[in-house]
């Protein structure tokens, strides 16, 4: 069963992949925002997490046809009060800046000692059926998942691995070492994307037998 990854970040299509493989899932293809036909994407502007990722897969479901995961994500300091959140991809104004967001996030922390600079991670992920393979499958046609990873902000950019501000968050489970320095299999182990995405395996194994059976 083909089903969309409603994103253009490939490594977060790889991210499932492996978790998929890991967890001994097949019959699921996943394909990408590259892989079918160009549609109207509407503007994330939902108040939380679910919101924005649940936009993404109504979008995908209606103009693909395809069931469709989408994940919404950001990091929640506490020295400001769990901002960026929601913002987290644009907090320096421009989408998907990450060079700026840090720098940005960094600024903001230059004078916060290191006992005030907790974080966590949180990624919400939805996986939304068209409602003739739900009713089939005997699911819901909604399934969100949420996934939290602790720990705090770094005082300079650490690794050259992962994406958005991995090269500034020190994870609890590795003193001293920023996400963008551990390996692909350790992040998917421990993220807040990682833990999101295995509460879904269960329902892609069920859609998986839907398609042989």
């Amino acid at each position: 069963m083909r089903v969309l990854v409603a994103s253009r970040n490939e490594k977060k299509l790889k991210e499932l992949n492996r978790v998929l493989n890991n967890a001994g899932v097949t019959g699921i293809e996943l394909v990408s925002l590259r892989d079918v036909a160009e549609y109207p994407e509407t503007p994330e502007t939902g108040a939380d997490f679910v919101d924005n990722a649940r936009i993404k897969t109504a979008d995908g479901v209606r103009h693909s046809g395809l069931v469709t995961i989408a994940d919404d994500s950001g990091i929640a300091v506490d020295e400001l009060r769990g901002m960026p959140g929601v913002l987290s991809a644009r907090w320096s104004g421009v989408h998907g800046d990450d060079a700026a967001n840090n720098r940005l996030l960094l600024g903001q922390l230059s004078d916060t000692p290191d006992e005030r600079r907790g974080a966590h991670y949180v990624s919400v992920c939805v996986m939304e059926l068209p409602q003739e393979i739900a009713a089939a499958a005997g699911m819901d046609t909604v399934n969100v998942a949420e996934g939290r990873w602790e720990g705090r902000i770094a005082r300079e950019e650490q690794g050259v691995g992962g994406f958005g501000y991995d090269p500034l968050f020190l994870p609890d489970e590795e003193p001293g070492k920023s996400v963008a320095q551990l390996s692909a299999e350790r992040k998917d182990e421990l993220s807040h994307r990682g833990k999101a995405l295995a509460k879904l395996v269960p329902l892609l194994e069920r859609l998986s037998r839907l398609e042989t059976a």
